[in-house]
């Protein structure tokens, strides 16, 4: 097994370069998790800040040879879970098959201010032909 910590450089980077964005734990056989740590975005409302959080998430997952269609767990902080309708909107968006396992919850803020929401999710990568 082998662990990598990382920032992709064809991914937003983040906000702090007190944290990796990504954890990779591969196998021999060459399958992987993925540890993605939580993202917040800009916007002026919570779907804003909701579909740039899963853009990035996207793009953290594609930088590692994976999908949304990988991901197998995912937590949701909002500082306001009156907006859970808002946020599960976009979500439905990314996540479009069979849902990951998922909780949820309400907090009274995140690290930023501004943010009202900030996702973390696990991915499971399928080995990489050839491995």
């Amino acid at each position: 097994m082998q662990i990598t910590l990382g920032n992709p450089a064809s991914a937003p980077q983040p906000l702090s370069p007190f944290y990796s964005q990504v954890a990779r734990v591969e196998h021999a056989d060459g399958s992987a998790l993925l540890f993605v740590s939580g993202q917040i975005a800009e916007g002026a409302t919570l779907a804003e800040q909701t579909r740039g959080v899963f853009e990035t998430l996207d793009a953290l997952l594609k930088a590692h040879g994976a999908t949304m269609a990988d991901v197998i767990n995912i937590r949701t902080y909002l500082t306001d879970i009156d907006g859970l309708a808002e946020y599960a909107a976009v979500r439905r968006e990314f996540l479009t098959g069979t849902p990951p396992t998922s909780m949820t919850f309400e907090v009274s803020r995140l690290f930023r201010p501004e943010a009202r929401v900030e996702v973390e999710i696990v991915a499971a990568v399928s080995p990489r032909p050839g491995a």
